[in-house]
This record gives structure tokens, C-alpha cells and sequence, in this order.
């Protein structure tokens, strides 16, 4: 562990003089510098010596009290080091190691009230995180956060990948924009990655986000600034010492793929605090949400009604026949007829042709579980007035999975990232282990490795899925090869791919903005441990596409990048966990691709099958999306294939070990 401190001032820095703090990565390229100037607290990053983030702010603005900005002395530093690995009960990858050195200081002020506050760095080979604390005092006890003062000054001006924080539709469902961060004129939402020319790569995020406002990012030239999402009344947090804030997190790569592979942010969350894991359980599910998208079924009542239980029993069918493990069913319960925005739902009252024990009991003889949802309208207060019925009752009936949804963009007059959002989803998640059942979030609260300590957490929404190709201008096809680069480094996503049906006839003027091989590469290149057959039923039967859908796992061992270029392209490879086998996705924009990639991920001396599903020699999105060609052939570990992806196309390869 290396911590070094320069400077005149060594027994506990006091006074107002300049002295640095510097902790370093356990393999020494990666630099924090802490130093108290002026007394006021700061912070910079180094890597291999040249500066990524100039000195920086630290601090809080506080309501009807002081400010906690400087007027600080160092009055103890605490040093700490960790190195072990641990294991996900499902993942992208098994085993993660959790390494890095670390640092608590203590500052206290000069004032007679001499408020401490706790700033922790802890520093790791692919980036850092760190946090404040309030500690229990006299003179900070309960109190409201106006500001918090974090700052991110980049040493260079890097190009940016970026969302509005805040704008006319939902929340974070927007296409991203790239350019120079001297050009960004709005609050941005993270994660905020970031490139500068082909060997520096940066995203700023948080971690372990609970009980506080989540932290957006207000640019001006190459400062990024804390801007947290306000409650209605305009104040940021409400805090009660003892509290430690969230992670905020930086994490730092010289190759792309490598942000990716990061698992900073896990590791800087608490350690798995469920003991029942036995309900948790990753696999494939299909419903009748895109024919309800498609205007063929209707989630209110009358003679379309999707939920009706016969047509849920064909959905069933299907998933039991096609390897799916699960049937998502929304628009079951009352108050679908009503305004959506006014949440008047009832989560306890099935319509008269929906019968809950029934489509339970056939789908649990199928082998299929039912995957119940609760759209709030985000109408929170009539939702959380009925939660603990509402999960009991799925409990009752043994449904063990559920989709949450909040299709507003004020909650209850709040907004969705804000204290008092972030409190409420806490809840519902809290509320839904208590219950046994496993969540996937639409309309969420944005990701921050909370999945670590709360694995019933499996995966939510959070930016713009395929629901948009059926109804708008649709995802332009480099939208798929820029999400796992910015949204998909906070967690698991519900895309929801796998549309056979690209150019959408029964609903004209609309289509899916790719080829057919690519939606089948989507299932490896955006992670998450419930994938979605999205399809209508009768678009998949009699297709030979469907066996990669049926094969790929969604619980992985390993995941390697062996190629990418955020907005262009990006190769995946994922090792099943509990096979032998390993699984290719390669996606392209809108241009076409050649790609070589080196198999040498396999085992050495083994042979395999590689079930090849790849654009057809004239496929392309815009003129020829369905073309595919199927192919199987020997390979090993020695061996390189030339993956060749149409315009807004892609590849999807299983290899199958052979015995």
C-alpha cells in the first residue's frame, strides 16, 4: 500500500498550510491527491503521472447553517487496504477480485462548532470512488443539504457521451448525444462516460446510492459539477447524522472494452445482506407487452383484452416449449381503463377475465413461472398504501417475479432520481424480499450496484428500450452500440430484444432499426439476467433464428470484449456458467463492418461447434433487415473468423463444446 504525505505539516496537517495526501492504486499507475489549501479541502487524479482530473472541489452547502466548505484542519487519517475476491449468485461473471487501497480523513473545523466531516477515497487499478460522512455530533444532527459541492475538473477535453438530466420525456429515455464536454450546455445525467483520442476513457458515476438524491452533472467547459436532483420545494437532501453519502465513482480505462469489464461499482457496495437467494433465479421470459405495444392486445378491458386467461395460457404454452422460464402478464388488475397518469391501479383485484390461480397453477405444471407488474402510474402514495397486500398477495400465489413500472415523468410531483424516489423504490425493493420476490424496475431510479447487497434486484429499465421502435421514430442502430458504454456500466438493462418481425406491417409507418442477426446479437452485447423474447409468438414458431434464443444463457461466468468503439461497434463474449460453452454478440451502426476476432477464449486442445447466425450476404437494414444466414462449422482455440456485419446489422455465435 503506498500512501505518502509531503508537504511541513505532518502531525495531522494543522494549520493552513499546503500538504498533499497521495494513495495510490495497488499497481501504482492510478494517483489520488487530497490536500487541505487555504484550508479548504481538494482532490486530483493522476494516471502514470499525467493529470485526469485537476484539482477539485469538495464541500456542502447546508440550509440555515453554515457551510461545510473550508475553515477545515486534518485531525485524524485512517489507512486500510483490502484484497479478496467474491462471488455473485448470477452475473456477467462470477467471481469478482475486490482490490484496492484506501483512506479516511478526518477534518474538523477551526469554528467553535467544529463540525468533523469524513471524506474516504478508496483507490483501485481501474479507477476510484469516494465518500463523505456525517459522523454523530453536537452540531450536526438533523440538517438539509441546499448543495453539494463535488467537483470534476477533466484535464482534458474529452468528448462526452451524454443524456439531459432533465427534459420532456421520461426521465433518462433519450438518445445520446457526443460531443466536446466544452460544449455542453445542460445537466447531464451519469453515467457520464467519456474518450480522448484511443487510450484514455473515463465514466463518472455513483455507487450504493440509498436515502439521498441521485447526482446529476452540470458542465461548464471542463468542470462537471455535483448537481443533485432537487425534492419539488427545491431543497437537495434531508440528512440525519450518522449518514454516509454514495460512491461517487470514476472509473478509468486505456482500452473501452475495460470499462465494461469494471466492476468498481459493485465492489464499492455492501456484500449480499439476503439469506433466501433460492427465489432468485436468471433465465428468459415472453409476453404479450409488445402486442399490447402493437395495438393487438389492449391492457384496459373489452374485447382485446391481453391479460384475458386464455390467451395468457398460449403464452405459457409457448414459453414451456421454447425453453422460456417465464410469462410476463401486464394489464391484469383494475384501473386500466382509467387515465394512467391518475394510478388509480388495484393490485389486489384481477378483471373478471383474468383468474390469477389458475394461470398459476398451469403455468407452475408447464414448468414456466408467471411474472406479475405493478404500474403505478406514479401515483406512489396509492401504491405504497397497498404494498404489503399487494406483495403478499403474489407470494400467496407463488409468483416470484415482478415488473415495476412508473410511466410519469413527475412522481407524485417528484422527480424520478430524487430523495424522494430513491427512498420509495429502497422500499419496494426492501418489501419485495420480504416477500420472495425478484424485481425488474421500468421508469427506475438509475443503477448503482445496489444488486450486490440486494441480488433480488435483477434488472431495470432506465433508458430508451425497443418499446420505441414500435411507436416513434425508433433507435437509430448506433443507439445499441453506445448503451453498453454509458448506460449498461450502472447495470443490467431490459432492452427487451429479440423482434423477428423488423418491419412491423400491422403497424405501418414503424420498424425495428436493424437486421434480424443483430437482435439475436443484442441478447450477449446489453446485459441482463432476465431477456425478453419480445416477439409475438407466431413471428418466432417454424423460424430457425429462434434456437439462439432458446440456447443463449443469461447467467454468465466470464465476459470478455474483444472489440469496440463506442457508437460503431463492440464484440462480446460471455462463458455460460454452467457449461462449457461460450457465446459471441457483435452489433454495428449504421455502417458496415469487418471484424477479426482471435477465438483464443476457448479452451486450448478442445474442439467445438460454432453455430453461426450472421447478416445474409445482401442483408441491410434499411433494404434487406431479415436476410440471415445459419451456418455451423469445427473450430478451436488456434483459429480466427472474420465477423462481416451488414449496414445496422450484427453476429450471433454459440460455440458448443464438443465431448
Amino acid at each position: 500500500m503506498k500512501i505518502i504525505i509531503t508537504g511541513i505539516c505532518l502531525l495531522f496537517l494543522l494549520g493552513g498550510c499546503s500538504s498533499d495526501i497521495i494513495i495510490s492504486s495497488p499497481n501504482g499507475r492510478l494517483q489520488v491527491i487530497f490536500r487541505i489549501n487555504n484550508d479548504v479541502p481538494f482532490y486530483e487524479v493522476k494516471r502514470d503521472g499525467e493529470a485526469v482530473v485537476l484539482e477539485s472541489p469538495l464541500g456542502f452547502e447546508l440550509q440555515d447553517e453554515p457551510s461545510l466548505t473550508g475553515n477545515f484542519k486534518i485531525v485524524k487519517i485512517n489507512e486500510f487496504t483490502l484484497d479478496e475476491t467474491w462471488s455473485q449468485p448470477w452475473g456477467e461473471v462470477k467471481n469478482i477480485r475486490n482490490h484496492y487501497n484506501g483512506i479516511t480523513i478526518t477534518l474538523q473545523e477551526k469554528s467553535d462548532l467544529q463540525r468533523l466531516l469524513k471524506i474516504t477515497f478508496k483507490v483501485y487499478d481501474d479507477g476510484l470512488g469516494f465518500r463523505y460522512e456525517f459522523p454523530e455530533q453536537p452540531h450536526l444532527t438533523d440538517f438539509v443539504i441546499t448543495g453539494e459541492l463535488t467537483g470534476f475538473i477533466m484535464a482534458k477535453n474529452m468528448s462526452a457521451w451524454w443524456i439531459p438530466a432533465y427534459g420532456d420525456e421520461i426521465d433518462s429515455e433519450f438518445l445520446f448525444s457526443n460531443d466536446p464536454l466544452s460544449e455542453l450546455s445542460e445537466k447531464v445525467h451519469t453515467p457520464l462516460t467519456m474518450e480522448y483520442e484511443d487510450d484514455l476513457f473515463v465514466s463518472i458515476h455513483e455507487a450504493a446510492l440509498v436515502n439521498y438524491p441521485a447526482m446529476t452533472l452540470e458542465p461548464s467547459g471542463q468542470l462537471l459539477s455535483c448537481d443533485l436532483v432537487p425534492w419539488a420545494s427545491g431543497i437537495k437532501a434531508e440528512v440525519s447524522a450518522p449518514f454516509n453519502t454514495p460512491w461517487r465513482t470514476i472509473q478509468i480505462a486505456e482500452k473501452v472494452g475495460d470499462l465494461i469489464t469494471s466492476y468498481l461499482i459493485l465492489n464499492l457496495n455492501e456484500p449480499n445482506r439476503l439469506e433466501d437467494l433460492s427465489y432468485i433465479t436468471p433465465g428468459k421470459y415472453n409476453g404479450i407487452w409488445w402486442a399490447m405495444h402493437l395495438n393487438k392486445y389492449t391492457w384496459s378491458q373489452g374485447p382485446n383484452h391481453g391479460a384475458a386467461t386464455a390467451n395468457v395460457k398460449k403464452y405459457i404454452d409457448f414459453a414451456a416449449e421454447n425453453d422460456l422460464s417465464g410469462v410476463l402478464v401486464e394489464g391484469w388488475n383494475e384501473g386500466w381503463d382509467y387515465d394512467w397518469s391518475e394510478g388509480r391501479f388495484e393490485f389486489m383485484r384481477p378483471y373478471p377475465d383474468f383468474d390469477i390461480e389458475e394461470l398459476t397453477e398451469y403455468a407452475r405444471e408447464r414448468g414456466v413461472g408467471l411474472i406479475g407488474h405493478h404500474e403505478t402510474g406514479g401515483n406512489i402514495i396509492n401504491y405504497e398504501r397497498q404494498l404489503p397486500d399487494a406483495f403478499a398477495y403474489y407470494q400467496k400465489y407463488g409468483v416470484h417475479s415482478l415488473k415495476t413500472g412508473y410511466v410519469t415523468r413527475r412522481p407524485n410531483g417528484e422527480h424520478h432520481q430524487g430523495q424522494f424516489m430513491v427512498r420509495h423504490y429502497q422500499r419496494v425493493l426492501e418489501m419485495a424480499a420480504a416477500h420472495q420476490i425478484a424485481l425488474d424496475i421500468h421508469e427506475p431510479v438509475k443503477a448503482t450496484g445496489l444488486r450486490r447487497t440486494y441480488p433480488n434486484l435483477m434488472t431495470r429499465e432506465g433508458a430508451r428500450g425497443a418499446e420505441y421502435e414500435a411507436w416513434s421514430a425508433g433507435n437509430p442502430p448506433e443507439h445499441t452500440v453506445i448503451l453498453p458504454f454509458t448506460r449498461c456500466l450502472a447495470g443490467p438493462m431490459d432492452y427487451t430484444p429479440g423482434i423477428f418481425d423488423i418491419l412491423i406491417p400491422s403497424n405501418p409507418g414503424h420498424r425495428v432499426h436493424t437486421t434480424l442477426a443483430k437482435q439475436l446479437a443484442l441478447y450477449v452485447t446489453i446485459y441482463s439476467p432476465w431477456q425478453m423474447a419480445a416477439d409475438l409468438p407466431e413471428n418466432y414458431i417454424g423460424h430457425p433464428a429462434l434456437q439462439f434464443i432458446r440456447d443463449v444463457p443469461t447467467d454468465w461466468e466470464e465476459t470478455r470484449v474483444l472489440n469496440a468503439k463506442i457508437g460503431d461497434f463492440i464484440t462480446v463474449v460471455r462463458k455460460d456458467r454452467h457449461s462449457d460453452d461460450w457465446y459471441l454478440g457483435s452489433t454495428t451502426d449504421e455502417n458496415p463492418k469487418s471484424l477479426p476476432v482471435k477465438l483464443d477464449f476457448l479452451l486450448p486442445g478442445r474442439r467445438y461447434i460454432a453455430e453461426m447466425y450472421a447478416d445474409g450476404p445482401s442483408a441491410s437494414m434499411e433494404d434487406n433487415p431479415l436476410e440471415i444466414s445459419i451456418d455451423r462449422k469445427e473450430v478451436t482455440s488456434t483459429q480466427s473468423i472474420d465477423l462481416n456485419l451488414a449496414p445496422g446489422g450484427g453476429q450471433a455465435i454459440r460455440f458448443h463444446l464438443l465431448e
